[in-house]
């Protein structure tokens, strides 16, 4: 059955156009139109299949009802489970989220910017990278909700709902160190952000605290975005060279690419060498023996974020900036 036109459902309802449109904006009970009339329009309206033209209701109301997320990775396990959850709690509250990663590139980030724009995205959530902060003002100077999340850029002063990367990592250290582990090795990610950075920053003071020497030569720093193969002759070497017996993966895949190293090359995750891998992952629950791992709390996060959001878009006034952060744990297997 061919649905029927805006005009057409006025014509059966016996109503003018612009009541019909009043009804399908949501602006029927400001408009004084009564009861009977919506309830006579609505059915009309499902029985039909009535679509409205998405595009043309933003330019008659402004509003979209399209959030735009902009992550990272939306292939890496943390990105892609907290995409569907806040695209699973917008989608009840009437919104529908667009995704896209920048893979860490600046110049594609303001391209998906742009993008969004020119789509006329009520709102942004956006794990950001270092030089987004002019777009990222620019947005709420245009009084569009903008929520950073994951991540954070310290010059800017914006909504923020991430994890305690700081101490997640100085407990993960910590069950180390009381395991009477001394050779610790952190192996993460080159990128200047805040969240990894953070991680280093509570290893080395896990460290301190603890009285064990800092030793750069058990850190390594991988680059971002490189060749896994690189990536894991690299971890071989450090494995091989040094006498660890401790090893915290800053990100799940890297910790994947080390257990598969670990395999290549005999060694036993056991009494005498432990590891743990940031952000939780199936395989690390399915392996043998089970990987301990800092597990981000992905409902509570996404459930912030988009009541924040959804507080900016149905504000009339503009709200105080909130930095919201949720403590991850370290779950020992």
């Amino acid at each position: 059955m061919k649905s029927l036109s805006i005009k057409d459902i006025a014509v059966k309802a016996g109503v003018s156009i612009t009541t019909v449109s009043f009804i399908i904006n949501g602006k029927a009970r400001d408009k004084s139109i009564s009861e009977a009339v919506i309830k006579k329009v609505e059915k009309i309206i499902v029985e039909s299949g009535y679509k409205p033209n998405q595009i043309a209701r933003s330019l008659r109301t402004g509003n979209s009802n399209i959030i735009g997320l902009i992550v990272e990775d939306i292939s890496n396990s943390f990105f892609s489970k907290i995409a569907r959850l806040i695209e699973d709690k917008a989608y009840k509250k009437g919104y529908k989220i667009i995704y896209s990663s920048t893979e860490n590139h600046i110049e594609k980030a303001k391209e998906l910017i742009t993008m969004f724009k020119s789509r006329k995205v009520d709102g942004y959530i956006i794990s950001p990278i270092k030089g987004l902060e002019e777009d990222i003002q620019q947005l709420m100077a245009d009084n569009k909700p903008v929520i950073l999340f994951d991540r954070n850029l310290p010059d800017l002063d914006a909504n923020y709902v991430g994890a305690d990367h700081f101490k997640a990592t100085y407990h993960s250290i910590e069950s180390f160190i009381k395991q009477g582990k001394k050779k610790i090795s952190l192996v993460t990610i080159d990128i200047d952000v805040q969240q990894i950075t953070e991680r280093l920053t509570a290893y080395k003071k896990a460290l301190a605290d603890y009285d064990i020497p800092y030793e750069e030569n058990l850190v390594l720093k991988v680059h971002f975005n490189q060749d896994e193969k690189e990536t894991m002759v690299q971890m071989e070497k450090l494995f091989q060279t040094e006498e660890i017996d401790a090893v915290l993966f800053a990100t799940n895949y890297l910790a994947i690419s080390g257990l598969k190293v670990l395999k290549q090359t005999g060694k036993k995750i056991g009494n005498d060498f432990s590891v743990i891998a940031y952000d939780d992952h199936e395989v690390f629950e399915l392996h043998t023996p089970g990987i301990s791992a800092v597990q981000q709390p992905l409902e509570e996060i996404a459930e912030t974020v988009i009541q924040l959001i959804l507080s900016q878009l149905s504000s009339k006034t503009k709200l105080d900036n909130q930095h919201i952060i949720l403590p991850a744990k370290l779950i020992e297997r």
